[in-house]
């Protein structure tokens, strides 16, 4: 028997479900994984409210890291003991265990905590094509980062700063624009006393930015477009506070000419050769020390309802994961 959480119909974090479950043998192409951490994102809160639709009853989470305990018929990448780390489909993460397919699966070097694997792969990677691929930020530019305190952010600073790109940050209270400046940010921005587009158009002497990634959505969508120099990048990959209206693009993106792009994992870490090189970046960034983690806080699969209540109330601040 292992524990599960589950969710049989969407709604707020009451439908979250601790269950024993009973689990089988692994396929030819899969391994049994005992989870040592599980990650927790934000995009496990649209999953359970059915932003983000999916088959019913379901597992949830996609991220989590481990040890392999038994292995399919198939599998030559990995042997038992390995330590394992992966983002993606199928849901499920929050769990004591699990059967999962190795297309996914990367190895954890040695020197790197299975805790902190964790937090990486979803925040991790979605900083890795953000910066080097949706828009391949060069040495010296400046961008825009919204929720430069956040999960995503702690990594995305940090990893920018380290290619020599110089970021504007943006948080949502006071607490949080020293944690912003020490991920890495030049300039921080409290968007909920100050009116960030007129902000970095007086940083930028009216000229504007490059590129702004927005994983915030609804409520800083349009002035973000204001930021914007002529032929700029809206890059928005996520909806913290809401989904997006309908854009009119003869009005917002027309007059000067900018590109909107709406990014997701799935879209550049197809395949196997594409998700080793993102993770062997990514974890020569740790190694290296350029990106620290610091766990913002850590919950039991008890907790997995608190753990939601906190995320959408933005009371995390930093990576946060579950401990089975």
């Amino acid at each position: 028997m292992m524990k599960a959480v589950t969710i049989s119909k969407t709604g707020g974090p009451e439908v979250l479900e601790l269950k024993e479950i009973n689990l089988g043998k692994p396929g030819p192409d899969e391994v049994l994984i005992e989870h040592v951490a599980i990650g927790l994102n934000y995009i496990d809160t649209y999953h359970r409210s059915g932003l983000y639709p999916i088959q019913l009853p379901s597992g949830i989470g996609a991220e989590a890291s481990g040890i392999i305990k038994e292995v399919g018929s198939n599998v030559k990448d990995f042997k038992v003991d390995d330590k394992i780390s992966y983002a993606g489909i199928p849901l499920g993460a929050y769990s004591s265990h699990r059967i999962y397919p190795t297309k996914n699966l990367v190895k954890v070097p040695q020197n790197i905590d299975l805790e902190i694997a964790a937090t990486l792969m979803t925040k991790g990677l979605t900083t890795f094509y953000l910066l080097h691929k949706t828009y391949p930020a060069s040495p010296g530019e400046t961008v825009l980062f919204h929720a430069a305190a956040g999960g995503v952010g702690q990594i995305f600073c940090q990893w920018a700063k380290s290619i020599g790109v110089k970021i504007i940050g943006t948080v949502g209270n006071d607490e949080k624009v020293e944690l912003a400046k020490k991920n890495g940010c030049d300039e921080v921005i409290n968007y909920s006393k100050e009116d960030f587009a007129k902000k970095v158009m007086k940083l930028t002497d009216g000229k504007g930015l490059p590129v702004v990634y927005d994983g915030v959505g609804k409520s800083t969508f349009e002035k973000s477009l204001e930021c914007l120099k002529t032929r700029g990048t809206m890059v928005s990959f996520g909806n913290a506070s809401g989904s997006l209206e309908p854009i009119d693009v003869t009005k917002m993106l027309q007059p000067k000419g900018l590109f909107f792009v709406r990014p997701s994992m799935g879209q550049y870490l197809s395949t196997k050769e594409e998700l080793n090189e993102a993770s062997k970046m990514l974890f020569e960034k740790i190694s290296s020390g350029k990106v620290e983690i610091e766990i913002f806080k850590k919950y039991k699969l008890d907790d997995a309802q608190q753990a939601h209540i906190d995320l959408e109330s933005r009371k995390i601040v930093g990576p946060a994961i579950i401990v089975p």
